[in-house]
């Protein structure tokens, strides 16, 4: 991955996701991961998150070096690609500009009443292609 993600927002790093390492627990990167798409929904897509059902399908993370108190951490984000029923989203959590963890996530959208994936909608897809310059 490199370090061209188009969406950055800050995490604070609080004393909970500590482990007695004194460095944050590996699972809690995937809630980091979490913050950074909720924020990119509200602001590049204008949704809220919790107000839509989704699921995500997949969580691959590569851990690069153990990230510490005292540092900024921001989490870089875009989207990749956008399937018919899917988004995969590709980011990067930096520490004081230096890559701790990659990460790819797949998430699909979901109708819980039908009990099955559902179509990406044209207004989300419009808002992330001209966000992201997907074509």
């Amino acid at each position: 991955m490199t370090h061209d993600h188009p969406f950055t927002t800050v995490v604070p790093i609080r004393y909970r996701d500590l482990d007695p390492l004194g460095h944050v627990n590996h699972a809690v990167h995937v809630s980091y991961l979490e913050v950074a798409r909720v924020e990119y929904f509200e602001q590049i897509v204008g949704v809220d998150l919790t107000s839509v059902e989704s699921a995500i399908a997949s969580v691959d993370v590569s851990y690069h070096h153990p990230i510490t108190p005292g540092g900024e951490l921001v989490v870089e984000m875009r989207i990749t690609e956008i399937g018919t029923t899917s988004l995969t989203t590709e980011a990067e959590l930096r520490v004081d500009g230096e890559c701790a963890a990659s990460a790819t996530v797949v998430m699909v959208n979901y109708d819980r009443d039908q009990g099955q994936a559902q179509p990406i909608p044209d207004a989300w897809r419009t808002a992330i292609e001209a966000f992201e310059m997907i074509e």
